[in-house]
């Protein structure tokens, strides 16, 4: 499998998808519109909307038929970024190699981008794919998601995330920090790729199959991303590295040093391909990605 040609090809799709759901720079309101278009188009990996879409095929589904509900996953993602960009939660300047949403327009702006991204990519999920045959499928769907996001989700991750800032590594930080990347980061990336299962109308066991992946690839996306924190480039990384260190956050680097995270990285990596294979045999799209995001420099 040529995963760069594959990764290629599942953008495009994430893209088209993408343009189809957000309203013109031009209609109305133009500045809240193009600040959206700013947040969405600014590039980035599309991991969320490729993973519903790669397990919904791997669930025995068409992709083609998800797409515009795989792309609210990442307009609900991007609305997550543009809110931890804001300056009184990680303050920073650059996100995907431009200006933050509130450095390129402003503060309020940047709140109301988030609310309505939000709110876009709910929307999304509710109404796609479209047709009575698939009403309950997208209604389980949208639960999931929303779940996923919420208190009990992202934004609990983020609130604990927030208040173990600055805190040290004291008795119990091992177990908070998995806590905080389990839910801030790792909840979405887990419903994207149930989502693919479910609108494959899997159920049971064979679902949950699915969902210990997910959930397994989105602890090992932080890993390698407080990895990433800690020595690469801003340039490399499209955002301001090093802020994590510097706001006394705890990470794996932290926490157990350089050395320690890559190699439990690795462990997670072996892990995902373990799981992969029970999904979709050797040398599947999955398992490829899931090293993807293991190895991944940027």
């Amino acid at each position: 499998m040529n995963l760069d040609r594959l990764l290629e090809a599942e953008r495009e799709a994430v893209e088209q998808g993408l343009q189809r759901l957000l309203p013109p720079a031009d209609a109305w309101h133009p500045r809240l519109n193009t600040a959206m278009r700013h947040a969405v188009f600014a590039g980035g990996k599309r991991i969320r909307p490729i993973l519903a879409r790669l397990a919904h095929a791997a669930a025995g589904g068409d992709p083609s038929e998800i797409t515009l509900a795989a792309c609210g996953l990442e307009l609900i993602h991007t609305y997550s970024l543009v809110h931890d960009d804001l300056p009184a939660l990680d303050d920073d300047d650059l996100r995907r190699g431009r200006p933050t949403v509130h450095v390129a327009f402003d503060e309020a702006t940047a709140i109301l981008v988030g609310d309505a991204l939000l709110t876009e990519g709910l929307g999304a999920l509710a109404r796609h794919p479209e047709g009575p045959s698939w009403a309950a499928r997208r209604a389980e769907a949208v639960a999931l998601v929303a779940a996923a996001a919420g208190a009990l989700g992202m934004v609990g991750g983020q609130m604990e995330d927030l208040e173990a800032t600055g805190g040290g590594a004291g008795p119990g930080a091992a177990e908070r920090l998995e806590r905080i990347h389990r839910h801030k980061t790792g909840c979405l990336l887990r419903a994207s790729v149930e989502v693919g299962a479910v609108l494959a109308g899997l159920a049971g066991d064979d679902r949950e199959r699915f969902g210990r992946f997910g959930e397994r690839l989105g602890l090992a996306f932080q890993v390698a991303d407080d990895l990433l924190d800690a020595t690469a480039s801003a340039r490399e990384m499209g955002k301001s590295p090093g802020k994590d260190a510097a706001a006394g956050k705890l990470t794996f680097v932290t926490l157990h040093g350089l050395e320690a995270t890559r190699r439990i990285l690795d462990g997670l990596e072996e892990e995902l391909l373990a799981l992969a294979r029970e999904i979709e045999g050797d040398g599947g799209a999955l398992g490829a990605v899931a090293s993807f995001v293991c190895r991944r420099r940027a």
